[in-house]
């Protein structure tokens, strides 16, 4: 017998210098090394769907209307909010907005695929949403790294 010992772990950015982070470890066993491509693509998939849907609760979160960390009040440096504001980052905002127009996407289609995977639109996105949607459309226009290599850094590991 062998084992496989797979681990996934997400990391995300919040409002109020907060961050949210969740990480999965599996273990497998295999009864032949021809198994391990198999059996460790299975369990990557298992448990990138599994972090992805925990990380959409993002818990408590620092209220930036009392203080900013420092001991002084948030409410001085908040911006007004437009109707042109996007709730993700804005490199998210900047890649959603590269990709339709490299590849000539309708961007009504692009807000209706938001509305359909997270029932809001483009712009109300949080950085998790926008995450998925940006990986969404990279699939669409055949842009995306096979699962094996999207998170890797630096090799194999």
């Amino acid at each position: 017998m062998l084992i496989i010992e797979a681990n996934y772990s997400k990391k995300l950015g919040l409002p109020g210098y907060s961050s949210h982070q969740y990480s999965l470890t599996l273990r497998a066993e295999v009864s032949d090394v021809s198994q391990v491509s198999a059996k460790s693509q299975e369990l990557h998939h298992l448990m990138q769907s599994c972090v992805d849907r925990e990380l959409q609760e993002t818990g408590f979160l620092p209220n930036e209307s009392k203080t900013n960390g420092n001991g002084h009040s948030g409410n001085q440096r908040q911006p007004r909010p437009t109707e042109d504001a996007w709730k993700c980052s804005p490199a998210q905002k900047e890649l959603i907005l590269k990709i339709t127009e490299e590849h000539k996407l309708d961007k009504n289609r692009v807000d209706q695929l938001a509305q359909d995977r997270f029932g809001k639109g483009v712009k109300l996105l949080n950085k998790l949403e926008a995450s998925g949607l940006i990986e969404e459309l990279l699939e669409q226009t055949g842009q995306s790294k096979p699962r094996g290599q999207r998170f890797q850094k630096g090799g194999a590991r």
